[in-house]
């Protein structure tokens, strides 16, 4: 059996906004998220200030790899990977731009949105809405105060259905 790395997410929730929000002027902006393209991978890259490896994201042939873009724009605002289980979704990474983080970040709530994407996708798939993703350590209490994760043990978190469908209505609610 093949060894499978889990890697522990440290993503931070900076804000729920109902879609992703200027830090400068506090305006919201409508957006998509499609799946990330192989030619669309050059610009994802450690040179250019991404910390993960999503190229290797995207080769793996179980996951799939999505962008957030604001909606009309082809400016890459996060990106997520996950995989479609049995009963549920599990996230394997999430990050945003590299201009969306730290202090000078220019967007608020891609993380959430990203979330909420996943969640939305466990509903479709027949998944209940049901997400799961393994933590840093240090980071399980922001994930159950910030997005209402429920810790099941060790490193393992989960969102049920009930937290999915609010975090959907907030980002989704068109």
């Amino acid at each position: 059996m093949k060894n499978v790395k889990i890697n522990h997410l440290d993503f931070v929730v900076d804000k729920l906004t109902n879609s992703i929000e200027n830090v400068k002027t506090g305006d919201s902006f409508k957006t998509d998220v499609s799946l990330l393209t192989r030619d669309e991978i050059k610009v994802v890259s450690k040179k250019n200030g991404w910390v993960f490896d999503w190229k290797s994201e995207l080769r793996a042939p179980e996951k799939e790899v999505y962008k957030l873009t604001i909606s009309g724009s082809t400016n890459i605002q996060g990106l997520i990977s996950i995989t479609f289980r049995d009963d549920h979704v599990y996230m394997h990474l999430i990050e945003s731009a590299p201009f969306n983080k730290g202090k000078g970040k220019a967007y608020l709530g891609v993380p959430g949105n990203l979330v909420a994407f996943a969640c939305r996708v466990s509903f479709q798939r027949g998944g209940g809405g049901y997400l799961s993703f393994n933590s840093k350590t240090q980071l399980i209490e922001h994930y159950i105060k910030s997005l209402g994760a429920v810790h099941f043990g060790g490193t393992l978190m989960v969102i049920r259905p009930e937290t999915s469908l609010k975090l959907i209505d907030k980002y989704f609610n068109d």
